[in-house]
C-alpha cells in the first residue's frame, strides 16, 4: 500500500508539470524545499493575502483553513466544533470518537476525506480544490477498550497552499518511522495533540516535533489550560512559545520564524 502512495505522489507531480502554471503549492510530500526565515505573522482581518493562508482553531482538533484562493478546509470535523455560518469545501476526520468525525455532512461540502478507510486497508486521499491541496500519510492506532492496534487508523493530513505545508497530527498514538517522515516531506506548520493521555504522552510529541522539525508548532487536543501550560514548560528547553489572544493567525512561508516555536491559540 505504500507503494500505492508514492505512485500517487509520482503521478500528481507529473500532471502539475503538464498542467503548466499553477497555484503556488509547497512541496509537501516530497523531499525538498527551502528553510523558512521570517518572524510570526501578527493576527490580521483584511482579506486573505495570495501569499498567506488563514488559520484559525475551533477547538479540541478542529481547525479552519483558509486560502487566498477561496478554499477553506475544517480538520477533524465534527458535530460540536463548527463555525455555525460556513460551510467548508474540504472535511478531514478521524474516527477515534464522535470529537473527531461525523456522518452528518451539510450539503455543499465537496470533499469529505476520512483517516481510515470504512472498506479496510489503507485510506488514501490526494485532492486539490481551488489553490488549496490536501493529501494523507496514514498511521495506526490503539484500539479503544482493550488491547492490540488497529493498523491505519488514523491520518495525518497535510494542507499544502501558499507555499507552506501545515500537517494536522490528528489522532496519533506513535512516534513517526521513516517512511512517515518520507511521505510527509518538509512541513512549515504542525499542529500537534498535547493531552499527554488520550493520544499520546507529551514527551513523544516533542520526540515527533523532533522528527518533523517545523517552524511553528500550534497546539490543540486539551480540556484544560493547565495540560498545554504543562507542555509548554516541558518544551521550553527546546522551543520557545507564544501565546496569542485571538484564535485566528495569518501565515506566511517568508513570516514563520528561522527556529521551531510553539505559538498557543486561544481555545480547547
Amino acid at each position: 500500500m505504500r507503494v500505492r502512495i508514492w505512485v500517487r505522489r509520482l503521478f500528481w507531480l507529473a500532471l502539475a508539470a503538464l498542467a503548466g502554471p499553477a497555484p503556488a503549492f509547497a512541496s509537501c510530500g516530497v523531499i525538498a524545499g527551502l528553510p523558512a526565515t521570517r518572524q510570526l505573522a501578527a493576527l490580521e482581518t483584511a482579506a486573505v493575502e495570495p501569499d498567506r493562508v488563514r488559520l484559525t482553531f475551533i477547538g479540541h482538533a478542529s481547525f479552519l483553513i483558509e486560502t487566498a484562493g477561496g478554499a477553506t478546509a475544517i480538520t477533524d470535523y465534527n458535530g460540536y466544533n463548527r463555525p455555525p455560518s460556513l460551510v467548508p469545501d474540504i472535511v478531514t476526520m478521524n474516527n477515534a470518537h464522535s470529537t473527531h468525525y461525523t456522518d452528518d455532512i451539510p450539503p455543499g461540502v465537496r470533499h469529505v476525506l476520512r483517516g481510515w478507510n470504512p472498506a479496510g486497508g489503507m485510506a488514501v486521499h490526494d485532492v486539490t480544490w481551488r489553490d488549496l491541496r490536501v493529501f494523507n500519510v496514514p498511521t495506526n492506532v490503539r484500539q479503544w477498550g482493550g488491547d492490540g492496534t488497529r493498523q491505519n487508523g488514523n491520518s495525518i493530513f497535510v494542507f499544502a497552499a501558499a507555499d507552506l505545508c501545515i500537517a494536522h497530527l490528528s489522532h496519533i498514538h506513535h512516534t513517526l518511522t521513516e517512511t512517515h517522515l518520507r511521505e510527509l516531506g518538509p512541513i512549515d506548520v504542525l499542529l500537534a495533540p498535547v493531552d499527554g493521555a488520550w493520544t499520546m504522552s507529551q514527551e513523544d510529541v516533542l520526540t515527533v516535533i523532533g522528527q518533523i522539525k517545523p517552524r511553528l508548532v500550534v497546539p490543540m487536543h486539551y480540556i484544560v489550560a493547565d495540560v498545554v501550560q504543562r507542555f509548554v514548560a516541558k518544551a521550553a528547553p527546546l522551543y520557545p512559545a507564544r501565546f496569542q489572544d485571538q484564535p485566528a493567525v495569518l501565515l506566511s512561508r517568508r513570516m514563520l520564524p528561522r527556529q521551531t516555536e510553539i505559538l498557543v491559540l486561544p481555545g480547547r
